[in-house]
């Protein structure tokens, strides 16, 4: 919201003008680099809950005298995306909720936030779903796990133009459902084969009863993955078998087990689809910030920081400038770069949830696995 229009409806702050100024624009008011967050209601306080590393993750909003309407104008970049919530206050009691007036919001698998889009971010159209495109299947799947003594069900999914007589790339995915529920991914697969940007792939959506526990370097993740998992789904699909035919790919503490096993693994994959990842490490002392659940990956990554090597020919990294984990992040690239790995790495103004792994997804599979348009995004 403009300072003119501030000082208009300060002068005059009748509930005909207020009515007016909300009924001709569109909340969270997006003016250039300004964005201005508004709530109306009859509250004691409003803040503005936010998960952008930098900024307090708590900010009240203003209100307007005379008025039961809240405001607060941040600065915000071109081409951020930002989720949020409000926290409304009422006879002294908080209640975190979505904005009532913004009809944009994401899902994760905690519940839902409101997200506002800076000037010039678009959701990407290869993200939803093209009538032209046919849609690949997912097919169920099982696999009887020594490492764990347990028994793993996941999906595969299998292109549209799926043959038996045809050989095909593996993505051995983490957090899969996750990334199909709440990134898209089935759409998003279906779309860039339909467009020929990527090949026909066949990707296992794996996920975890234990994921904390299981993806922060456990040898016995790293054993069900190459021992058991992809030598099961080689056995009973035309795969292509070799090192250039398999990724590896997770989001945050995804992106750790993905890194993880392919050091444990040298040479066994080609590929790694790192987004957001838990590269946690200390650089003097061992000092873990980030709490227990983060022991072993810090762990792990001193251990790799001390001997990095080639685990994989190419490697696709994205993070989120928006998160505190893009230190991380940033200091992993020059060291897989200094192995000679292919090395591809991308910012964006987001933080860390699965929209903004969902939207570097095209250029990280299309850098990864070139289609038949040989489209590289450089």
């Amino acid at each position: 919201m403009s300072e003119l229009a501030i000082d208009k409806l300060k002068a005059h702050p009748d509930g005909a003008a207020l009515d007016a100024f909300m009924h001709a624009h569109a909340f969270p008011l997006v003016e250039g680099n300004k964005v201005t967050f508004v709530f109306r209601g009859a509250v004691e306080a409003v803040h503005l809950k936010s998960w952008v590393y930098g900024l307090p993750n708590s900010q009240p909003l203003h209100h307007l005298p005379n008025t039961d309407l809240w405001y607060l104008t941040l600065d915000i970049p071109r081409k951020s995306r930002v989720e949020y919530k409000f926290e409304i206050v009422r006879h002294g009691q908080g209640q975190w909720i979505e904005d009532p007036l913004n009809k944009f919001r994401a899902t994760d698998p905690f519940g839902a936030n409101s997200v506002v889009h800076g000037e010039g971010y678009t959701v990407p159209e290869w993200t939803r779903q093209d009538p032209d495109a046919r849609p690949g299947v997912l097919e169920p799947w099982i696999v009887k796990s020594k490492a764990f003594n347990d028994v793993r069900h996941f999906n595969v999914y299998l292109p549209a133009r799926f043959r038996k007589t045809r050989r095909y790339p593996l993505i051995f995915c983490h957090d899969g459902p996750d990334y199909v529920r709440f990134a898209n991914f089935k759409t998003v697969l279906d779309n860039l084969i339909h467009r020929l940007e990527i090949p026909d792939v066949i990707v296992a959506l794996s996920g975890s009863p234990n994921r904390i526990g299981e993806y922060a370097d456990d040898e016995r993740h790293a054993r069900f993955v190459t021992e058991e998992a992809v030598p099961d789904l080689e056995a009973r699909l035309p795969l292509i078998g070799a090192p250039r035919g398999r990724c590896l790919m997770g989001a945050s503490f995804g992106g750790v087990a993905s890194l993880s096993t392919a050091v444990r693994y040298p040479g066994f994959y080609g590929r790694l689809l790192l987004q957001s990842g838990s590269f946690a490490f200390s650089d003097i002392g061992h000092q873990n910030k980030r709490g227990p659940a983060f022991e072993p990956v810090v762990r792990f990554m001193n251990r790799f920081r001390e001997n990095p090597a080639m685990v994989a020919e190419k490697a696709f990294i994205s993070c989120g400038m928006h998160e505190s984990l893009i230190y991380e992040n940033r200091s992993l690239v020059p060291m897989l770069q200094a192995t000679e790995m292919d090395l591809k790495y991308v910012e964006a103004r987001d933080g860390h949830n699965w929209e903004n792994w969902r939207d570097r997804l095209r250029e990280g599979l299309a850098w990864l696995f070139p289609g038949p348009l040989r489209m590289v995004y450089e």
